[in-house]
């Protein structure tokens, strides 16, 4: 072979990462002496037995450990924890207190007072276009192709032909800017402020940023934000009988992390991902608290002339 190439293969684990085959590909190798090993630097010796072309490589080096968050619990048979929102059936009740008399039958009509029974659609709405040199968040209000944006937004969301029956929006500027021109397009839905969805570090990232720099230390907005998650997102109370569609307007850093958290990914990640202004997130809650993503940051119903990302 006049021209050299060079392949590893490298099989590694799951969870253990350890090597179980490395190969490389150096086109036709030279005749040696008999024996059955080739000795290598360091004293390890690789069989001769290899196919022609075909180096094999000890394991010396192993693969980098699996992060422990892919990492399935023993006995588990996946990786999703079904009382990730504390909602659960057996752990809102008091198994202490199972009558004697009636045993099962007594817990199995407890479980299902306990069971959710409708579905949560949750809309997260990153707020539009602001002006970022405002000194204070009074001053960084809406830009005028922000206001396009939020009327667009709006509209989408009026033509999908929703009952929707909420409105929860950050009380800062931007995002109240958002909401109030949204609602004008859902007339009817009521609108709730809260400081919970305010902009903020939700948690240091991973892989680390040298660029980014939050304005309050992480544990401080982190453990709002988390507040904010557990708080909204969920599945639905047992008492409700029927699916609900909510409008949640934020912001970036909220959103990402809520559909980290809420989708069991690492909330490490929540800046590997990205979203335009205005843009619509659907998340659903079943009743048995399985979470699946609709849309991430849609924005296809807006001009491409009208998608900013700031």
């Amino acid at each position: 072979m006049s021209v050299r190439r060079a392949l590893a293969l490298a099989a590694c684990g799951l969870a253990g990462g350890s090597v179980l085959l490395s190969a490389v590909v150096v086109g036709k190798q030279p005749a040696r002496g008999g024996g059955d090993s080739e000795p290598r630097p360091g004293g390890s010796a690789v069989p001769s037995s290899a196919p022609p072309g075909l180096l094999l490589l000890p394991p010396t080096a192993s693969c980098p450990p699996a992060a422990g968050w892919i990492e399935r619990p023993a006995g588990s048979g996946s990786y999703w924890d079904s009382n990730w929102d504390r909602r659960e059936p057996l752990a809102l009740i008091n198994l202490k207190k199972k009558n004697e008399e009636t045993g099962e039958e007594e817990l199995a009509s407890r479980l299902d007072h306990c069971k959710a029974k409708a579905t949560r659609h949750i809309f997260l709405i990153r707020h539009s276009q602001y002006h970022l040199d405002g000194r204070a968040d009074k001053d960084r209000t809406l830009t005028p192709l922000g206001r396009e944006q939020a009327e667009l937004t709006g509209r989408r969301l009026a033509s999908l032909g929703i009952k929707f029956d909420q409105i929860i929006h950050s009380s800062m500027t931007r995002a109240t800017e958002t909401t109030e021109i949204i609602s004008k397009h859902l007339p009817g839905v009521k609108k709730i402020s809260t400081d919970l969805l305010r902009e903020g570090a939700p948690i240091e990232p991973d892989p680390p940023v040298s660029h980014w720099k939050p304005e309050a230390v992480y544990y401080e907005d982190g453990a709002r934000i988390e507040a904010a998650f557990r708080n909204f997102i969920h599945r639905a109370d047992a008492k409700q009988e029927e699916d609900s569609y909510e409008i949640f307007v934020c912001h970036a850093n909220v959103i990402r992390y809520i559909v980290c958290r809420a989708l069991q990914f690492p909330p490490e990640g929540w800046l590997r991902l990205s979203l335009n202004n205005g843009s619509i997130t659907h998340l659903v809650i079943r009743p048995n608290g399985r979470v699946a993503l609709r849309t991430l940051g849609d924005t296809g119903f807006m001009p491409p002339d009208k998608i900013t990302r700031t």
